[in-house]
């Protein structure tokens, strides 16, 4: 679709909605929808209300996505997520969503804006954004979707940086919704942002489970880190190609400054294997957590949210000391057996047309973020998710001491840390669960100054595929 004019959409400024919400602007629109901004007429409150495109409205599929979305928002109660207040339907039949009025920038803007960023920081987004990620799967939800542009960075009214995820709108849910999950989801739709898709994404979207997200989420935190994406390349087919096939190119290289450590990390949570992978997100926050000690909170938060969902996960040490190693991930039943990388050539050519012919025919239906870039310190919050109807009956977790390790002490949540002198009492964690626990966090030092930025090949290292 082209430009978004005037006439595409739905209200105008000065319209009253639903006898209540007076329009004022527009926000910004993507290929199926626009928000704009409102005013709630009697409580003076701004909210951001999304429509749907009159080309959407006859699509079936996006607009039952788009009502899922709002539905599975309310389940979502984290602070992580966009909250979404009402929603309706115009005289035309064209649905709407209102939700929280957000002002800042998304991550792709903030990295396009400050370069590559400090190493607590980008880790402390991240574990912002795992914190909403561990209540969607707790509910068997999984993103599918998550890039810098779908985390939204605001600010609480103490001034700390608080990250929103975006645009649940092409999740899936792991739990059993029979005919309505099936016809959501084609056995072999690909949907995504292809900078960001797992392997096993690449080749079914409809077979993939939390790890798909636990991949995404460690590629958006390589790139904060080096302001270059993990994955390059000068076309899509070879962009698919090296996902399924090639290692990241070695973070190292653009930050010599990172310790070993982390970059184990990052490297382990983007195996090609799912099941070499962390496979769950509380994994992933525990060993990330030394490098961002003011993220402790988030990070317990995290792990209880997993615990709801606990089965008997294989034994898993985390360990105590001050440094970070990669988990040794246990293949769970719970989550589907996804397999690892085929080795055919023939299988990894047919997993990358496919990519292409559904990204080019039908990504439009799925992968829309309903906002733009007209103005980015107003911007709304595309609001949440496809609904589950039951989470998974067991999920991937590990066995290790209930007790949270004494803090050393801990940096303050600003954006750029400073050390306090407190140490926190240890907080006991349910025994009878078994779960991952964070580590010892080593003391809060001054972070080594990143490199200046370099400009990736064809520019801002946002997705170039995204279909806005």
């Amino acid at each position: 679709m082209g430009e978004v004019t005037d006439k595409d959409i739905p209200v105008g400024a000065g319209d009253i909605l639903a006898g209540k919400y007076r329009i004022e602007r527009v926000l910004g629109a993507g290929g199926m929808g626009v928000v704009v901004a409102a005013q709630h007429i009697t409580l003076g409150q701004h909210v951001a209300i999304k429509f749907l495109l009159p080309h959407a409205c006859a699509m079936p599929e996006a607009v039952e996505r788009f009502l899922r979305e709002a539905r599975a928002a309310v389940r979502i109660s984290s602070e992580h997520v966009a909250r979404v207040s009402d929603v309706g339907t115009l005289e035309t039949g064209s649905p709407y969503m209102v939700m929280e009025f957000l002002q800042g920038r998304d991550l792709g803007q903030v990295g396009a804006e400050r370069g590559p960023l400090p190493l607590g920081d980008a880790v402390d987004f991240v574990l912002q954004a795992c914190e909403a990620i561990a209540e969607a799967h707790s509910l068997g939800i999984v993103h599918r979707d998550l890039k810098p542009a779908n985390l939204f960075l605001a600010q609480r009214a103490d001034g700390s940086s608080l990250v929103k995820v975006l645009d649940f709108g092409i999740s899936k849910s792991t739990g059993n919704d029979g005919i309505a999950q099936a016809s959501m989801t084609s056995t072999t739709a690909v949907m995504g942002s292809p900078l960001y898709m797992s392997p096993e994404q690449m080749r079914s979207s409809k077979n993939v489970d939390a790890r798909t997200d636990v991949w995404s989420l460690g590629v958006i935190l390589y790139e904060l880190l080096a302001g270059a994406s993990a994955f390059t390349a000068d076309t899509l087919p070879t962009l698919c190609a090296k996902i399924l096939t090639d290692p990241p190119q070695p973070l190292q290289h653009k930050r010599p400054d990172l310790p070993p450590e982390f970059v184990a990390v990052i490297e382990h949570s983007l195996e090609k294997d799912p099941s070499k992978r962390f496979q769950n997100v509380a994994e992933f926050a525990t060993a990330l957590l030394p490098f961002s000690p003011k993220s402790r909170l988030s990070v317990e938060r995290i792990v209880k949210v997993i615990q709801t969902i606990d089965a008997s996960a294989s034994s898993l040490t985390v360990p105590t000391s001050s440094q970070a190693r990669p988990a040794a991930a246990q293949t769970n039943a719970a989550w589907g057996s996804t397999g690892a990388p085929p080795k055919s050539n023939s299988g990894m050519w047919i997993a990358i047309v496919a990519v292409i012919a559904l990204l080019v025919v039908g990504a439009g239906i799925g992968g829309f973020v309903l906002f733009g870039r007209k103005a980015p310190d107003a911007l709304a919050a595309g609001g949440s998710s496809a609904t589950a109807s039951s989470p998974p009956t067991a999920a991937p977790s590990a066995q290790v001491s209930a007790e949270v390790p004494n803090p050393v002490p801990v940096a303050s949540a600003s954006a750029t840390a400073t050390s306090t002198t407190a140490a926190v009492p240890p907080v006991k964690l349910d025994p009878s669960k078994k779960t991952p626990t964070p580590p010892a966090t080593q003391s809060a030092k001054p972070e080594p100054t990143p490199p200046k930025p370099t400009t990736p090949k064809g520019g801002r290292t946002a997705d170039p595929f995204d279909q806005r």
